[in-house]
């Protein structure tokens, strides 16, 4: 009788044993410990993304002082006027919790001189622009966690508020000259650093385990800077991931920015642009 009562106790200790094998872990010491595939998931998640941004179109109207100059630029005008660009994303959250960044900037330059005919008269002139547009927000995030692979349908929708920081500089400088004497000089500057109240939102769905559509848009300024003190993002585009944590994604991008000091005389910038955008992001 006891040892068929102990052989039953002991089959029924080795089939819980078996039910709890793939959830616990017994130590040496005879304690139960938990598995690593039942340990709770980091609630810490964060985003890099580096990109570049290629204008197809670019105009700009800066005014020093009353006086106004346009330049309106296609691809090739850019391409060959650029002198540096950076640009590059950024996310941490906790929870639905998180902060973003979105750095910017680019310079533009060009110089160029012209004779007359006869040699009488030489004009040179050199132009110089940058523009930085920095980011930095309280983000909250709604659906699921961002990811380079997902099931179709998943999707997140992340409205966003801060700060944006533009920094516009402007040099100009025009010179005639004549038997290498200079015969006319004038100079002129533009340079305003100003901060906005920022809001806007991002959504992305996955189509397919790998592809993604994603979207941006966001509106900076309110008027609360100048008489016009405007920005804007507007993106649509798709993302493939070429790794289980990396993501290649492609979209149309528009940039806007408008500002006027509202002095007399006026002085002021405008700064439009659309094209295409190509970045690489990486999921942690």
């Amino acid at each position: 009788m006891n040892a068929f009562f102990f052989r039953n106790l002991t089959t029924r200790a080795g089939l819980v044993g078996l039910i709890s094998a793939g959830s616990l872990l017994i130590s040496p010491s005879g304690q139960a410990q938990t598995s690593e595939a039942d340990a709770p998931a980091t609630p810490w998640r964060a985003t890099v993304e580096l990109y570049g941004l290629a204008p197809l179109k670019l105009d700009t109207r800066t005014t020093i002082n009353g006086f106004s100059t346009n330049a309106d630029l296609d691809l090739g005008d850019v391409l060959s006027r650029l002198k540096w660009a950076s640009s590059l994303r950024a996310s941490v959250e906790h929870g639905r919790l998180g902060l973003l960044t979105d750095l910017y900037y680019s310079k533009l330059g060009q110089e160029g001189a012209r004779t007359t005919p006869r040699g009488l008269l030489t004009g040179n002139a050199k132009l110089g622009a940058s523009q930085g547009i920095y980011d930095l927000a309280v983000r909250y995030r709604i659906g699921d966690p961002e990811a380079a692979v997902g099931q179709p349908g998943q999707f997140s929708l992340i409205p966003y508020a801060g700060v944006r920081v533009i920094d516009a500089q402007l040099d100009t400088e025009a010179e005639i000259s004549s038997n290498g004497q200079t015969i006319f000089q004038r100079e002129g500057s533009f340079g305003r650093t100003w901060a906005q109240p920022l809001l806007g939102t991002q959504a992305t769905v996955f189509l397919s385990p790998r592809l993604r559509a994603f979207a941006r848009a966001d509106i900076g300024g309110f008027g609360l800077s100048g008489k016009r003190d405007l920005s804007g993002n507007a993106q649509l585009g798709l993302g493939y991931a070429v790794g289980n944590n990396t993501d290649l994604n492609i979209s149309w991008r528009y940039l806007g920015i408008e500002y006027d000091n509202n002095k007399t005389p006026q002085s002021g910038f405008k700064s439009t642009q659309n094209g295409i955008e190509v970045g690489l992001k990486f999921f942690f």
